[in-house]
């Protein structure tokens, strides 16, 4: 902990610091051009028992919970929305794939700003800053996996 604050200090950074980091990224990255994310590229890259969507189904019962978490992109005016599907056209499914890469991308940045946090925090409360990110971004990703794992599959049989 290179900062002393209070403790109702680090309380409000923590939160402040958080919605910087998740809405910046979020920001940031609708802002570049969709062709810059390859949901087929290798980082992108779905293994092999994520591609079916049995795993997901199974053993993390995604479909249970997944239409609670917020689309944060349709937050901002030119984000894309990807909590319905509106069209079903080819190009379509390629944007809405490219954008579940997308919205991946912005949850892993996020995990890695957790170090940042051990600037003002005591070791306890990075711990509980760094289960906050779990929390709050592993859902996330596994949802875009998932959906992209479902696009691909769709696309692929067109």
């Amino acid at each position: 902990m290179l900062i002393e604050l209070p403790f109702a200090g680090i309380v409000v950074l923590n939160i402040a610091a958080w919605m910087v980091i998740q809405m910046g990224l979020a920001w940031s990255l609708t802002r570049l051009p969709a062709r810059r994310f390859n949901p087929r590229g290798r980082l992108a890259r779905l293994g092999r028992g994520e591609r079916s969507g049995r795993y997901y189904e199974r053993w993390l019962a995604i479909k249970c919970w997944k239409d609670w978490l917020p689309d944060g992109a349709s937050w901002f005016g030119d984000g894309f929305a990807k909590a319905g599907l509106r069209e079903r056209t080819p190009e379509f499914l390629e944007s809405f794939l490219r954008e579940t890469w997308r919205g991946e991308v912005v949850h892993w940045l996020a995990l890695l700003a957790v170090p940042v946090f051990a600037i003002w925090n005591p070791p306890w409360a990075v711990s509980v800053n760094a289960l906050y990110a779990l929390a709050a971004n592993v859902p996330c990703i596994l949802v875009q996996r998932y959906n992209r794992g479902r696009f691909l599959r769709v696309l692929e049989r067109r």
